[in-house]
């Protein structure tokens, strides 16, 4: 007797804890359009590195 009523407690909780209608909600998110804006960077950029490297090797060679 206890195992019946304790399915049936547990049957009535089972089927109230789903709330909600299945009616299906129709909403329409509009896309979040993102612009990011790019530096423009001038072409000579990308020898600061290699011109820094050859003015410390040749420091390193004239040390000597």
């Amino acid at each position: 007797m206890k195992k019946l009523v304790l399915a049936a407690v547990l049957a009535g909780t089972a089927s109230t804890a789903m709330a909600g209608s299945y009616a299906k909600d129709d909403v329409v998110m509009e896309p979040v359009v993102v612009v990011e804006e790019t530096q423009q960077s001038s072409s000579s950029a990308g020898i600061v590195i290699p011109l820094l490297l050859i003015a410390v090797i040749a420091a390193a060679a004239s040390a000597d």
